[in-house]
């Protein structure tokens, strides 16, 4: 297992940036939040039943609320904005730009609420990553269309819910097992995407083999497969390298967006995802943060 260690924290993120394109594969087919809560629902199944085989014991009632409550930002709110912008038509390596601001979101909203440090680099960071989404949007967010409001606010406010959820996590729920903690972020995550589906859609999805294909692949890589890689990197200390090169998200979907799908960016909106790239990575390289969170499609 050793030997293999140098590969897995490219091999998560290449994994991680392919819940975007889960996501553009499934939204032609298949209503946002009622194929969220599919997904959610077969992912506690499977983890519930890992949890009940391994013996570990749930928590108590109130951390339990609390993991439930990061889910619903994290996985809920923040999934539930990602595929409804792509629904409505937003290009998947632009969505991945938006949401890669998180990190530098994390570290302004820890400071104002736990108290955390915040350093010039974090402000200098930010700057330069905003100023790289306005490259990418702003040509073209006059137009509508791919970059109208109505795709684009719901990226935007998942980026702040994954952001406020990865504080809340490090706030209330700390020591805690991750099938657990994971299965139960799920549940929580239910809550919101589930809400939503029953108020706003007729719960409806056009089965065919796209919609297979995403939901296997984004229930047993992203929910499943790609959590338990994460475990092993923390088990062998690997995160660190994981973090580094998570700034690359944005980038790698938009070449996956390109390959499976013909999705383009000028010239000036590939200037500006490095940008922003850059910024993310100038704000958060030198960091090692105590819990890292999970922030993907």
């Amino acid at each position: 297992m050793q030997r293999f260690v140098s590969v897995f924290p490219p091999l998560f993120v290449l994994l991680w940036s392919t819940g975007f394109i889960g996501a553009r594969y499934a939204m032609p087919y298949a209503e946002p939040f009622t194929f969220l809560s599919l997904r959610f629902l077969l992912a506690f199944a499977i983890l519930a039943a890992v949890v009940a085989m391994s013996g570990r014991k749930w928590p108590s009632f109130p951390l339990a609320m609390h993991a439930m409550i990061a889910g619903s930002l994290i996985h809920g709110l923040y999934l539930g904005g990602v595929f409804f912008a792509i629904r409505h038509g937003l290009n998947a390596g632009v969505a991945a730009l938006i949401v890669g601001l998180q990190p530098i979101l994390v570290a302004i909203i820890a400071a104002t609420v736990l108290g955390e440090t915040i350093r010039p680099r974090h402000a200098l960071g930010l700057a330069l990553g905003l100023f790289g989404v306005a490259l990418v949007i702003l040509p073209k967010l006059g137009s509508g269309g791919e970059y109208g409001a109505i795709n684009v606010v719901p990226a935007v406010l998942s980026a702040l819910a994954i952001s406020v959820g990865t504080v809340w996590q490090k706030r209330f729920v700390t020591g805690l097992d991750i099938r657990t903690g994971t299965a139960l972020q799920y549940l929580g995550a239910l809550v919101p995407v589930g809400v939503m589906a029953l108020a706003s859609e007729e719960m409806a999805i056009r089965w065919n083999g796209d919609v297979v294909f995403a939901l296997v692949w984004l229930v047993l890589v992203l929910s499943i497969g790609a959590i338990f890689l994460f475990m092993i990197l923390i088990r062998e200390g690997a995160v660190s390298k994981v973090s580094s090169l998570m700034y690359l998200t944005p980038g790698v979907t938009a070449v996956l967006g390109y390959l499976l799908f013909g999705e383009t960016l000028t010239l000036v909106q590939i200037t500006g995802l490095a940008i922003t790239g850059i910024g993310v990575a100038a704000a958060m390289g030198n960091l090692r943060p105590r819990r890292p969170s999970l922030g993907g499609g």
